[in-house]
């Protein structure tokens, strides 16, 4: 059964159609039209300008070509590790999508499909269409969509109808996220799909919920010796929302979720292997000690201080080593390190940054050289 039109969708339909008659026809921007709600969606507009200058119209046909077997046996043997991630979190995706005529697709970072999910009617060519692995979903092959639109911003979107570029595509409503590993690299992207369906803008939020656990199933099965999980002071730790770290026996960074990289700012994605004594003001072996005094048990959460003199609270565990359920932490307690012992770290750290010019870490830190002597307990030159 087709929902019923309601005055809003049939509102939100004649916008999508003055916005697509202004870009597409008249070659205005819609900006010049004053189309309500698309001030923050330009990048609708920017996909339907890449579309046209690729010498593509939205009359044409669309084919929904598979890619070749050899590029195929390419995508499938490269995106192993994304399609077991991705398998739980797409089963339990089938059961929030169940009533809702809306199905889940998993695609690789071009755009090819190679997993699906959820409720797919097969009968309908136009699921069958787009829910078959190794179609190409890519922007230069369907045009505007939320597999293209997530791949290109590198954020969730949620798209509806004629939002889409072809007319052929037209009959979709898609939510879609765009999926991390732990390089930090896009690799792939989770899309929400529904066929003349009822606007559901809603599954942006569930698309980014389930993302995120993808990407913490990849980060974890990257192979290391300790896993830190970070939060903010005061929230909880031992859930989807932790930041994750993954470090080898040497301390050094195998691994990180997308949390962990908005919560620290040295762990951008394509830089040099990075050692968690440059991410925390603290020693290393804290974390590992820490993890290691609690056996099977998992440690309580230690606040942890950052070189911008941020504090995060810290969950060092090891292989085997159980999270806790979510919980609030407790204020906090001597396995928080001393503000003392914070505040000479930094300045240490200052002193090595300025390779031992004392005058230097002393301008950068804000105080005195001799403050700068007195704290690490040396005597200044006389």
């Amino acid at each position: 059964m087709k929902p019923v039109p309601t005055a809003f969708a049939e509102q939100r339909l004649q916008q999508i159609e003055q916005a697509r008659e202004t870009v597409m026809q008249e070659g205005r921007s819609l900006t010049d039209t004053l189309v309500d709600a698309w001030f923050e969606r330009s990048w609708i507009e920017r996909s339907w300008r890449r579309c046209l200058a690729q010498g593509q119209r939205p009359e044409q046909h669309v084919a929904f070509d598979v890619i070749p077997a050899e590029a195929m046996r390419r995508t499938r043997e490269a995106s192993h590790s994304l399609v077991q991630a991705a398998k739980p979190v797409l089963d339990r995706l089938g059961r929030a999508i169940a009533s809702t005529r809306y199905f889940a697709i998993l695609t690789d970072a071009e755009g090819t499909v190679i997993d699906v999910g959820g409720p797919v009617d097969h009968s309908d060519r136009r699921a069958q269409a787009i829910a078959r692995i190794g179609v190409d979903l890519s922007e230069r092959s369907i045009g505007t969509s939320a597999i293209s639109a997530a791949l290109t911003e590198l954020r969730p979107v949620w798209l509806h109808r004629g939002e889409h570029f072809f007319a052929d595509t037209a009959v979709y409503s898609c939510a879609g996220a765009p999926l991390f590993g732990p390089d930090g690299h896009c690799v792939g992207m989770l899309d929400l799909t529904g066929i003349e369906a009822a606007e559901r803008p809603e599954l942006q939020h569930l698309v980014m919920q389930s993302a995120r656990s993808i990407e913490n199933a990849l980060t974890l099965s990257r192979p290391h010796s300790l896993l830190v999980r970070l939060n903010w002071p005061g929230h909880l730790l031992g859930d989807e929302a932790d930041g994750l770290v993954c470090l080898n026996a040497d301390g050094w960074v195998t691994g990180a979720n997308q949390m962990a990289r908005q919560m620290i700012a040295q762990l951008v994605a394509g830089t040099a292997p990075l050692h968690c004594s440059e991410l925390f003001a603290a020693p290393h072996e804290l974390l590992f000690d820490t993890a290691r005094r609690h056996g099977g048990g998992a440690p309580p959460p230690l606040e942890l201080p950052l070189w911008s003199g941020l504090r995060l609270q810290a969950l060092p565990l090891r292989p085997g080593q159980a999270a806790p359920l979510p919980r609030t932490p407790p204020p906090a307690t001597a396995d928080s390190l001393p503000l003392k012992d914070v505040e000479i770290a930094l300045i240490r750290k200052a002193v090595d940054d300025a390779r031992g010019n004392v005058m230097k870490a002393a301008r950068a830190l804000g105080i005195s050289r001799a403050t700068v002597y007195r704290k690490l307990g040396r005597q200044p030159p006389r």
